[in-house]
């Protein structure tokens, strides 16, 4: 079965600038899954463990739109581009939700000189205030969910306008009362003498997976390409939190070991240790076993010091590349969304 437009390969479509790019890159080498350009300056490539698919790369509010008007199958994206750009329908759909980068949130920041100014409720006072004649004048990349926001809080009237490149500046040369923009550290922000609104954040986002809902239900090499890709997202995403612990035991079998194990909390591993015996070049000392265990990165230095405690020595800790479980709820998820059996 062919693709819109006559086509046959499955398309994926990347950010093809800046921090997103190099990031989404990473993340797919991380997954094994390897971008060969021929040219830097190309905007199409493949990755030759998935023969079927071409990745184009392509500005990021373009992404969102090929998705969902089908030019594209595929796509990765931050969510904020997603958000406003998604459409009413529901064409694109979220495959996974949290890839682990790009984060950032779409809030209000007004002038720090608005010193009354510190909550929706008081921008909507403001805005009360004016006349028609004289609304409070926003500035923001995000028009769709700007106005949404103004509308629900009831701050009115307002004139929404837009503008390329950064906003910050807006409010001190005079174009803007105020911006609707993503933030990240905040640094900008407070360079430019503006702050965020308590009760002022629009959405949280991050690197986001993509698809166009006729592709993923009518074309079986899409789906497939689907679960793979996000197979390899949860496994790895799992297995960088975690780390392969290794350790020597004294013992006098592997059951009075594992009961050494589960005395300690830090050391149960994903479902529990894998314990066997060391065979030594010295036969007469054969009382060790070597036990291995999954940590969670943030619990690593716990775990050594427990291990320790229970006679552990010769510990030895690897990186993980990938923890395959049983399939993804995601991928459930998915195909609960999808219609699919």
């Amino acid at each position: 079965m062919t693709l819109s437009n006559h086509r046959t390969a499955v398309r994926l479509a990347l950010p093809s600038k800046g921090r997103m790019e190099d990031e989404t890159t990473a993340l797919l080498q991380s997954c094994d899954l390897t971008i060969k350009k021929v040219n830097p300056r190309q905007y199409i490539a493949q990755i030759s463990e998935l023969p079927n698919l071409e990745i184009w790369f392509q500005r990021s509010a373009d992404i969102v739109r090929k998705v969902r008007d089908g030019d594209a199958d595929l796509g990765i994206v931050g969510f904020d581009k997603v958000a406003e750009y998604r459409g009413v329908g529901d064409d694109v759909v979220v495959i996974h939700n949290a890839l682990g980068y790009g984060h950032c949130h779409l809030s209000v920041a007004v002038p720090e000189g608005w010193e009354d100014i510190n909550a929706v409720s008081d921008l909507s006072r403001l805005a009360a205030s004016r006349n028609k004649n004289k609304p409070l004048r926003v500035v923001s990349k995000y028009r769709r969910q700007a106005k949404a926001f103004l509308e629900r809080h009831n701050i009115r009237p307002y004139h929404i306008l837009h503008a390329d490149g950064a906003l910050e500046a807006a409010p001190q040369m005079g174009i803007a009362d105020f911006i609707i923009d993503l933030v990240s550290s905040g640094v900008t922000l407070r360079e430019n003498r503006l702050k965020e609104i308590t009760d002022g954040q629009l959405l949280q986002s991050q690197a986001t997976f993509i698809g166009n809902r006729t592709a993923l239900t009518q074309h079986p090499d899409v789906l497939t390409i689907a679960q793979d890709m996000l197979e390899r997202f949860e496994a790895h995403l799992r297995a960088i939190e975690r780390s392969m612990v290794i350790a020597n035991v004294r013992g006098d079998s592997a059951e009075e070991v594992a009961r050494k194990v589960f005395s300690q909390p830090e050391l149960g591993g994903l479902q529990g240790p894998t314990i066997s015996p060391v065979y030594l070049r010295e036969q007469t000392d054969t009382d060790w076993f070597a036990i291995s265990i999954v940590v969670h990165q943030n619990r690593l230095h716990q775990a050594i010091k427990q291990l320790r405690q229970i006679g552990g020595s010769g510990v030895l800790v690897l990186p993980l590349t990938y923890i395959f479980e049983e399939e993804p709820p995601r991928w459930q998820k998915l195909l609960e969304n999808l219609k699919i059996k």
